[in-house]
Formats: C-alpha cells, sequence, structure tokens
C-alpha cells in the first residue's frame, strides 16, 4: 500500500470532532481499492514546519474544516508548505486563493456567470441599502468572503436590523429563491473528467442547503447540458492543475449561476457516487504514479 496523508482539523476543533472520521474513513475505502492507504494529520500542527508532510508522496487537504476561522493561519501554513515543495493536490496556490470568495470577481471578470454581489469591507446599513436599491429585491444574503457552510451567513428582508453581520470583507447577494426551491446543483470533478452530480435542496422553511441545517441530498444522472457547460468553462478558466474540484452552480430566471467552485475541503457526496469514489481513487493513483 501507498500511504498518503489527508490533512483534517485541529485536534482541539471540536465543531468537527464526531464528523471527519466517517467522511475520512468513505475516502479511505474508496483509496484502499487502488492500492493507497491514509493517514490524517491535523493542517494546524504543519502550519509552520512542513518537515513531516514533504515525506509523504501526496497529501490532500479534504478535511482541513475550520480554516476560514483561522485564516492568517491558514495562508501561513499554504505559505510554509508552497516554500517547503510539499506534494499537495489541489496545489498550495490554489488553496490560497479558494479561501476567499474573493475569486469570483476573478472568475466574473473573465466572463463566468456568477450572481449580483455588491463587495464590501466591513458591512454597513448603508451597504445595505444600497444593496437593495441596486438589486431591486426584497430579501439579501450576506456573507463573509472568507467562510464555510453557511458560516455567519444572514439572509436579510428590506426593514429588518443588521445584526451579526461579519466583521471583515463580506459579500451581498439577492437573494435567489431558485436556491431554496429548485436547489444548488454540485458537479464533481476528478482528474478534470465529471463523475457526478448531487441536487441539494433547503430544508422546508430554511434557506440554507448544507445537511446541518437539514438540507436533503439527491444524485443526479445527467446534468443538465447548460450547468455542465458553465463548470467546464470554470475549470477552463482556472489555470492550475486540479486534481478535483466541486462545482457549485443554480439556475436563475432561466440562466446557470456559478455559487462556488470548491478546491479545498468540498465533500465528494461519495454516498451518493455510482462508483462509489472509484474514479477518485483512479485520479489519485494517476497522480501518484506522475509523481505527486
Amino acid at each position: 500500500m501507498t500511504e498518503i496523508a489527508v490533512l483534517t482539523p485541529a485536534a482541539d476543533d471540536g465543531t468537527y470532532g464526531p464528523h471527519w472520521p466517517l467522511v475520512l474513513e468513505r475516502l479511505s475505502e474508496a483509496l484502499a481499492l487502488t492500492g493507497v492507504s491514509t493517514r490524517p494529520m491535523a493542517w494546524p500542527d504543519h502550519a509552520r514546519d512542513a518537515s513531516t508532510l514533504t515525506g509523504f508522496p501526496l497529501v490532500l487537504p479534504l478535511l482541513a474544516w475550520g480554516y476560514h476561522q483561522r485564516h492568517a493561519l491558514w495562508l501561513e501554513a499554504t505559505g510554509t508548505w508552497a516554500g517547503a515543495g510539499v506534494r499537495l493536490a489541489n496545489p498550495a496556490g490554489v488553496l490560497t486563493w479558494n479561501s476567499d470568495k474573493t475569486y469570483l470577481r476573478r472568475l466574473d471578470a473573465a466572463g463566468v456567470a456568477v450572481p449580483a454581489t455588491l463587495w464590501a469591507d466591513g458591512v454597513t446599513d448603508q451597504d445595505v441599502d444600497a444593496a437593495f436599491d441596486r438589486f431591486g429585491t426584497d430579501t439579501l444574503i450576506v456573507k463573509p468572503t472568507v467562510s464555510g457552510g453557511a458560516w455567519k451567513t444572514l439572509k436579510i428582508a428590506r426593514g429588518e436590523a443588521l445584526v451579526g453581520a461579519p466583521a471583515g470583507a463580506a459579500m451581498i447577494q439577492p437573494f435567489l429563491p431558485d436556491l431554496a426551491t429548485a436547489g444548488e446543483l454540485s458537479m464533481l470533478f476528478f482528474g478534470g473528467r465529471l463523475s457526478h452530480a448531487v441536487l441539494k435542496r433547503a430544508a422546508p422553511g430554511d434557506f440554507r442547503i448544507q445537511s446541518q441545517f437539514g438540507g436533503r441530498y439527491e444524485s443526479v444522472a445527467h446534468p443538465p447540458a447548460g450547468a455542465l457547460a458553465l463548470a467546464e468553462q470554470v475549470l477552463a478558466t482556472i489555470e492550475e492543475d486540479l486534481l478535483y474540484a466541486r462545482i457549485d452552480v443554480v439556475e436563475h430566471e432561466g440562466r446557470w449561476l456559478l455559487m462556488e467552485a470548491e478546491l479545498i475541503e468540498p465533500d465528494f457526496y461519495l454516498g451518493e457516487a455510482p462508483d462509489r469514489g472509484r474514479m477518485f481513487a483512479d485520479a489519485v493513483r494517476a497522480r501518484l504514479a506522475a509523481g505527486g
């Protein structure tokens, strides 16, 4: 067996304690089919010293949950790993820029369709009023540019007080009712090839599609042509060599929009994959054969 490292949450981070070992088990089962074993490594333990990680032929950051809550350390860590030559997939550069959702501005400038967004450095009442007027909507979504799993994400109706707004850089978008009703489509790519797709819908009365908020997931055998075309456009726009990618899109008023390109620690939804992760495992084995 070839042993690789999988970055995991900090040992003292109780938020994810009961969950990440189960996800690691599913990833490990898929990888074992191609002769690859995994060793969990808490990412903060190696943020300033990469000497242990350099001994692995490949390091996957797939369970580096919580990086958004320790973002300064995360940026230091990715710099450390890049400088030490850690064989990361996805690359350290991707782990840096993909950790801040302002990357959507770059993709937007390159012609990728994204939701209308007002960017703010600390959200104020004036920012919210301006967003209502600009977007012509009665409901907004406010979230930090560095976030994950709907962390500190607010849904605000016109006339409501702004309470609990992000203290730093944030993004304000019109609430897309399609996201709550029709759902968000996630497409999983391994080695540049589409593996499977999952439709995620929010629980009745909620707007968040994550499973911890009651979101419901179902497999989609064939993604709509427009959704797949957008995902392929996103991947073509990103210049770095990606081992994996999860592209999240939503259809709004007949047009597909990119919500996020998840390139650090996305849930692969392997339970919904027809091959239960064999394509992912094959992509890892191919990367190992190519030298990491």
